[in-house]
């Protein structure tokens, strides 16, 4: 099989388009002949300064395709049937070896390569506005960085759910796109303060739950943009910088809670599994919307890894093989 490999960690320049042995089928697993790669910000940091599992390594949380074959154990997937894959590592190639389990079937009539971007992104949003976040209708939510994967999920999500929807972004275009997708007002983090706006638009009060995958400065940000007893639900950080000042928690009986999607699939998969099922469901029927920005081919890993960190993007970035 073809692969994006790195041999060490770093920029984007670290990417080898190799050719790999084609993996192997385990007993409770399948092997996917993969059609579409959503790279998430989780695979970039991965290259920036991650573990390397393997040597080469292949980075990649999750990829959509066909399965090719099916372990002997393995009684719900057969070859031939559409699915989107979470894993460890591994979706930057052609071809990825996976367990069945961590395996969701496409529905008819969607497009193969938006289910490559609804487990994760999708799926990450709804448990911090929902399972963490206990979001209510006619709360105020803030979703800090709007135009990224999680975040356009989460104001899609918010809306529906009844919220008023705050969203930060780097761009007057990208606020304006996102009002199409639910967004109430929007910010433009580069030349507004946001606490400021954030404290004009809900009367002085805060935002109710803010969804924060950036840390760092804009995690503060967030502390000083919720409301008393507000929620922060923190699902990445996006901004590599340090660990931020919690402090101002204390004053208004707020609360942070670190998300991963992750590790609630594997401590709660039934629920989990559920869950994306019916988001993948949802996006099918055209009741949530995937908000593709463009494609790379696999060879061009580096290229799509720098697109996304000029921050740029609108959406999710595909690599396909």
């Amino acid at each position: 099989m073809k692969a994006a490999v790195y041999y060490e960690t770093g920029a984007p320049s670290v990417f080898r388009y190799e050719e790999l042995p084609d993996p192997q089928c385990r007993p409770g697993g399948v092997v996917i002949d993969i059609q579409a790669i959503a790279i998430q910000g989780g695979d970039t940091l991965h290259r920036l300064g991650g573990e390397l599992a393997t040597k080469p390594h292949v980075v990649g949380y999750q990829a959509a395709g066909i399965i090719r074959e099916v372990g002997d154990r393995v009684t719900d997937r057969k070859p031939g049937d559409r699915v989107v894959a979470t894993m460890p590592f591994g979706s930057h190639a052609s071809m990825a070896s996976v367990a069945s389990g961590s395996t969701y079937l496409v529905p008819d009539g969607l497009d193969i390569e938006l289910a490559a971007a609804v487990p994760v992104e999708f799926g990450t949003a709804h448990d911090c506005l929902f399972e963490f976040g206990h979001l209510q209708p006619g709360e105020t939510v803030l979703v800090q960085a709007g135009g990224g994967g999680v975040g356009l999920a989460a104001v899609q999500l918010a809306a529906r759910a009844g919220a008023t929807v705050l969203a930060t972004a780097s761009t007057k275009e990208k606020l304006e796109r996102l009002k199409q997708y639910g967004m109430t007002h929007g910010i433009n983090y580069r030349t507004s303060d946001l606490v400021e706006e954030t404290m004009r638009l809900t009367g002085g009060r805060g935002a109710d739950l803010i969804v924060d995958p950036v840390g760092g400065k804009a995690l503060e940000g967030s502390v000083a943009s919720v409301a008393y007893r507000g929620r922060i639900s923190w699902v990445g950080n996006a901004s590599r910088e340090g660990v931020a000042d919690l402090g101002g928690l204390f004053a208004k009986n707020a609360t942070v809670t670190g998300v991963f999607l992750g590790a609630e699939m594997a401590a709660n998969q039934a629920r989990c599994r559920a869950m994306i099922e019916q988001l993948l469901a949802d996006v099918a029927k055209g009741e949530l919307q995937v908000v593709l920005d463009r494609k790379f081919p696999l060879s061009d890993a580096a290229g799509a890894h720098a697109y996304i960190e000029s921050r740029a993007a609108f959406g999710r970035v595909l690599l396909i093989p």
